[in-house]
């Protein structure tokens, strides 16, 4: 089953919001509702392929048939631009201007090595396409004379599993829920869940960095790769033949994150996990967003680390969004305080041990012990959020996410920096937003805060949107945040990118692509300013 090409998932998931919300957007926010929605697929106006019949023969060559190089209006509508709040009023306004010429569908390395070389041949951009739920711009590359996108969905096979080593080696179209399966069938789990989970790709995962709601656990994607297959203009690059390795720079390091602007990943090994006897979630009260960091610090410090650990700040909790099934419904909005989610997967008996000592720390650290039942809650809707989002746009808000990390010293700087930089943009734009924030991956050193922002749409809220985030990304960099912690660079966060790994950091970057891709077809204007 496809996305939905102008919205986020399962079609038949998408659900209207209850009237109770709309009229608290109207109150708190103006939010005013549309006179219309989008229109359907089929009133786009699609520009004919720019696809010459030279470039088609020789993708179907590569492919090894004409069913697999397609032109036609709605797959090339399905594969523009991706999950964005601004991709998706793009392509709800039915702009177009960026749709590839064709997508390409192969079922193997060599076929996608193949690929690769007519795109050289005939001056194509290559935009490699898993699931399509870059938020980012990572699917909306700067190609002058046109491009094809990459569509992996072909490659979906769990190549190789060994049980004693614990490793398996997945195939990067496939959805994360069939890889799970077929590791469950096998008594293992990736552990890998992050909210793009019902739709994202293996590949995707890593070419983002992607991070799972359970890394506290199971640790991010990255984290997990221990070898990589790539195919490049230039040929196949291998890396990683053990679990660590002293043999010069890891060049796995390098292929991840790099979002298919080095190259195509073809097949991942990847650490795997039994799958866990137990899986217990459960809330917990803080009286302040300060105090619940610091709870969350002392047991990512000291542990006893729980699987899941996330903290809402006040907003984010008085609203609901902690729980998302629930914003709108029965119980919301919620007390004062701070809501924090710990969930704990793994034998019986270590989850057991675990959540009773952490029991202890979070009581001293102030915690209100609140049940089962929010992280429960929780659990059920964790993948909603999207879908909220479209229900959102649907009534007249506008609503976007942006994330980042920091050092635990730094990070209350940066929450503070961040918020004050989108409610003063947005609000100059005449459009005061709701700005909420999560604290959703924790480490010994530092953690990640995930903002959520509300506001009207106003009359162009693409481009109210524009100088927010600007501001947002200024005040990251400023603060001392990476520009990234889990959605990758794009073209939204490139420039940025450049400025916080520098000048150096960039031409080395430039010169690995140079040697990799020197005809810069693959995803070009993606991830590295273009020489």
């Amino acid at each position: 089953m496809d996305m939905l090409w102008s919205g986020w998932g399962d079609p038949a998931k998408a659900a209207p919001l209850p009237d109770s919300v709309i009229g608290l957007l109207r109150d708190l926010l103006g939010v005013t509702p549309r006179e219309s929605g989008p229109g359907g697929l089929g009133d786009i106006a699609v520009p004919d392929s720019a696809l010459s019949d030279a470039a088609r023969r020789a993708l179907s060559a590569a492919v090894g048939d004409t069913a697999h190089v397609r032109t036609d209006a709605e797959t090339r509508i399905r594969h523009t631009r991706g999950k964005s709040t601004p991709d998706l009023l793009r392509i709800r306004a039915g702009e177009v201007d960026d749709i590839p010429a064709a997508v390409v569908l192969p079922a193997s390395h060599d076929e996608v090595l193949a690929v690769l070389r007519a795109c050289s041949e005939h001056g194509l951009a290559v935009v490699p396409f898993g699931g399509g739920t870059s938020v980012v711009g990572g699917l909306a590359p700067e190609a002058e004379h046109g491009f094809v996108a990459l569509d992996l969905r072909r490659l979906d096979a769990l190549l190789a599993l060994d049980e004693v080593s614990r490793t398996a080696v997945l195939q990067p179209g496939l959805r994360a829920p069939r890889a799970e399966a077929l590791l469950n069938e096998q008594g293992f789990t990736l552990g890998h869940f992050p909210q793009s989970w019902e739709w994202a790709s293996i590949g995707g995962f890593a070419a983002a960095r992607s991070s799972g709601q359970a890394s506290a656990g199971y640790g991010r994607f990255d984290e997990m790769v221990l070898g990589l297959t790539v195919a490049t203009p230039e040929g196949t690059l291998e890396t990683g033949r053990a679990p660590r390795s002293a043999a010069g720079p890891d060049l796995r390091q390098l292929v991840l994150g790099s979002e298919g602007a080095l190259g195509v990943i073809t097949a991942v090994t990847v650490r795997i996990r039994p799958l866990p006897q137990t899986r217990v979630y459960e809330g917990w009260r803080f009286e302040s967003f300060e105090a619940g960091a610091a709870a969350l610090r002392t047991l990512a410090q000291d542990g006893p680390r729980p699987t899941v650990l996330r903290l809402s700040d006040e907003t984010e909790s008085f609203i609901g969004l902690a729980q998302p099934d629930r914003i709108g419904g029965e119980g919301a909005p919620q007390p004062a305080g701070c809501m924090a989610i710990a969930g704990y997967e793994g034998t019986a008996e270590d989850t057991a041990d675990r959540r009773a000592r952490a029991r202890e720390v979070l009581l001293a650290c102030g915690g209100e012990f609140v049940g089962e039942e929010p992280g429960e809650r929780w659990a059920h809707g964790r993948y909603n959020a999207p879908y909220l989002r479209d229900a959102l746009l649907d009534a007249g808000a506008f609503a976007e996410t942006l994330e980042t990390a920091a050092f635990w010293s730094a990070l209350p700087g940066l929450y503070d920096a961040v918020r004050q930089a989108l409610t003063a943009a947005l609000t100059e734009a005449g459009t005061p937003p709701l700005v909420m924030c999560h604290i959703s991956h924790v480490y010994e050193n530092g953690a990640s805060l995930y903002f959520t922002v509300v506001s009207a749409q106003g009359e162009d809220p693409v481009a109210h949107w524009a100088p927010a985030k600007r501001a947002a990304n200024d005040a990251i960099l400023a603060a001392g945040g990476t520009i990234s912690h889990h959605h990758g660079v794009g073209t939204d966060h490139r420039d940025w990118f450049a400025r916080e790994i520098g000048p150096l950091g960039v031409r080395v970057l430039q010169a690995v692509k140079a040697e990799l891709d020197p005809s810069g077809i693959l995803n070009p204007g993606v991830l590295i300013p273009v020489r």
